[in-house]
């Protein structure tokens, strides 16, 4: 099960109805409300989280698809939009359903653009993908400034000391809810 906040893109006609006052703009405490509602509900049905936005009843009714991307694996995707990575080069494909056809019509690449992913990049990227996960990130990928951060985490309850003591990062619940901003600590 996946339950995911919703994000207002730029060009899209949800973001022009929310500027021209349509349609309220998505408030992040009603985000809050619903994900611990989620938790609660999805908990007492016999699912357990294993990504912020994501829980199952089992290892195996994991998505082992998405876990490829959490875990900086390498993936091939296909189709307008599609992102790949492999061996720390991602690429992706142009957006636009017409435009992808047209280049693959005409034998041309629909790819939009790629880039080479330097070691710092990967380390702030796993950090940042794996603290979503239920087994989080090991505390060795932290420069000092993210491990004072991280130690004042554990203070705030943000991030569950049993899992600390072993030398991993995993957030709490009331972690989970401030996942963003402990990210942002911790890859500093």
């Amino acid at each position: 099960m996946s339950a995911y906040a919703l994000i207002v893109e730029e060009g899209t006609q949800l973001a022009r109805r929310i500027r021209r006052g349509e349609v309220p703009m998505t408030d992040d405490d009603v985000h809050a409300d619903r994900y611990l509602i989620a938790e609660e509900i999805l908990s007492a049905a016999g699912f357990a989280w294993y990504e912020v936005s994501n829980w199952a009843t089992s290892p195996a009714g994991r998505c082992r698809h998405n876990e490829l991307y959490w875990r900086g694996a390498d993936w091939w995707g296909a189709g307008p939009g599609a992102h790949s990575h492999v061996g720390g080069v991602r690429w992706w494909n142009v957006k636009h359903p017409g435009a992808y056809a047209q280049a693959l019509g005409e034998g041309r690449s629909p790819g939009a653009g790629r880039e080479l992913l330097t070691a710092e990049e990967r380390r702030v990227e796993r950090i940042l993908l794996e603290l979503r996960l239920v087994e989080g990130c090991p505390l060795e990928l932290l420069r000092p400034a993210g491990a004072a951060a991280a130690a004042r985490a554990l203070e705030d309850g943000l991030l569950d000391p049993e899992p600390y003591g072993r030398g991993r990062a995993v957030l709490t619940l009331r972690g989970r809810l401030l996942a963003d901003a402990v990210v942002r600590d911790l890859v500093d």
